[in-house]
């Protein structure tokens, strides 16, 4: 805050004004210490348990692939909660005090290719010309899949004898400050298309590189995820603001099994999954990783959004809709009722109900390449006689079954949504069922598959977050890998405001 050069000029009134502002001031300024001082605290603590849990006794019940499940969520976890401690340090610490272990020189057989860092003039302010009188050299690790390579920076030192000066071309900035990975090693292997694509635990990463030539530490491997997790987030919260924009999405959720740490077991988590319709401009999908399935997470990750919500009939969502969301119930989620019953049961009635969703949905494959306008007209040409068809011939069906049987249960399930269940047909965005977004959850299953379980809540929200980006990516036409490696290299000197330079959907590549 700016003060006057000369309080006595200052009238009672405008003296009286600044005290307020200044005690304003003072008040958010200990409020800002408070809550930096309370998280310090919070996160200093979180830190001692992990620590106790790294390096205490283990559960005998615990498997050792648990273990280095668990080890790989320690590692990264302990390296994101040092990055955020640093933002909220006043003053950083510096290396002496981060007491890391010296690390050993890179293989000497790896092919190595020169990088050079000079001055973009050797001239002196003075008029003489400087001389080169040595370098400093920093080593990275690049890879290719089997083959390890390393990156020499070079950079040269310039003097002038005249007025004794030295000028060095700056250290390039990365995403992992005297980290020894390019950002092709993160993005290829480490961090995410290996990790998060192909779903392969640090372990088994571990055992693939020491076949390449240079058996990286699991720890190390951890290390640099909760450091890229963490560095990533911000993009990701940008991604969801993107969202929010959006006056139609969907929404789902499924089960992911977390690792209990101390207990040797695991217990049921969930990944709740949101994105834009096949329909919009927007591709995006936004994940988020929570310890239960209560409607609050829902509530939260939507926050003061009132558009229309894809959804199947769970009741976490409902709070919302009471709140001024728009449900849009989900058409293949009733037809599942009555598949189920003719598949297992050849339920004639089932298979008439069938029939009808049959002919919804060959309207809709017809509307899939119309503007929203156009598939809303044809909609109430062709699959409004369809749709009132279907009703009463369902509500015909419920007066002659019997009470609390599968098919009575199959009718009231529709008859009860109906009108959530029609609101597609009055709007040319909004799709007819959730299957979309469905198909954004795959990728989990493949990993659940993989990984079992979430090492700690904080692992899986970190894979929640770059798995919206890996996702997202992917639905733009972009190789996760090039998105990433590129995203990784300019996130380090990306400004904050041009952040959204980076989303998948805005991304372009940067020309050499």
């Amino acid at each position: 805050m700016d003060l006057p050069a000369d309080l006595d000029t200052l009238s009672p009134d405008e003296l009286r004004t600044l005290a307020a502002r200044l005690m304003s001031q003072v008040g958010e300024n200990e409020r800002e210490l408070h809550y930096r001082q309370t998280r310090i605290e919070q996160l200093a603590h979180e830190i001692a348990v992990l620590k106790r849990m790294q390096f205490g006794r283990r559960s005998e019940q615990t498997n050792s692939e648990q273990m280095s499940l668990l080890n790989e969520a320690i590692d990264a976890d302990l390296a994101a909660l040092e990055i955020e401690l640093e933002q909220l340090r006043p003053t950083p610490r510096t290396d002496d005090e981060r007491q890391k272990p010296k690390r050993a020189s890179l293989p000497p057989g790896f092919p190595r290719t020169d990088i050079h860092h000079e001055p973009a003039d050797t001239r002196c302010s003075c008029g003489c010309e400087r001389e080169r009188i040595g370098e400093d050299i920093s080593e990275k690790l690049d890879y290719t899949p089997g083959v390890f390579m390393v990156e020499r920076h070079v950079r040269g030192k310039w003097v002038c004898r005249t007025c004794e000066t030295l000028v060095q071309a700056p250290v390039p900035p990365h995403v992992i400050d005297k980290g020894i990975p390019t950002t092709g090693l993160l993005a290829q292997v480490l961090v995410l298309v290996a990790k998060y694509g192909d779903h392969l635990p640090l372990y088994r990463q571990e055992r693939i590189f020491g076949r390449a030539g240079l058996a990286i530490p699991q720890s190390t491997l951890g290390e640099w995820v909760g450091v890229c997790g963490m560095r990533l987030q911000p993009l990701v919260d940008a991604l969801r603001a993107e969202l929010h924009r959006q006056e139609v999405l969907h929404a789902d959720e499924t089960p992911v099994q977390m690792l209990s740490p101390g207990k040797g077991k695991t217990h049921r988590a969930y990944l709740w999954a949101y994105s834009t319709t096949q329909f919009a401009e927007l591709k995006a999908v936004v994940y988020d990783f929570a310890d239960s399935r209560a409607g609050e997470h829902a509530r939260a990750f939507l926050g003061g959004w009132c558009g229309k919500l894809v959804c199947d009939d769970y009741g976490g969502y409902k709070e919302g809709f009471r709140q001024g969301i728009t449900e849009i119930g989900c058409a293949a989620h009733a037809r599942r009722k009555f598949y189920e019953l003719h598949a297992n049961h050849k339920s004639q009635i089932a298979g008439q109900a069938l029939e009808y969703f049959a002919a919804l949905y060959d309207v809709e494959r017809e509307a899939a390449g119309l503007d929203p306008e156009q598939r809303r007209a044809l909609r109430q040409e062709r699959a409004r006689p369809i749709a009132d068809a279907l009703h009463d011939w369902m509500t015909g069906q419920r007066k002659l079954v019997s009470e609390g049987s599968a098919i009575a249960k199959a009718l009231d399930y529709s008859l009860k949504r109906w009108e959530a269940l029609m609101r597609y047909l009055a709007d040319g965005r909004v799709p007819i069922d959730n299957n979309w977004l469905e198909n954004q959850i795959r990728p989990w299953a493949t990993g659940r598959a993989n990984w079992l379980f979430a090492g700690s809540l904080r692992a899986g929200q970190r894979c929640a977050a770059v798995m919206s980006l890996i996702r997202s990516a992917q639905l733009n036409g972009h190789d996760p890998y090039c998105y990433l490696k590129d995203v990784l290299t300019r996130l380090p000197t990306q400004r904050a405001d041009n952040l959204a330079q980076l989303l998948p959907h805005l991304w372009s590549p940067t020309t050499a």
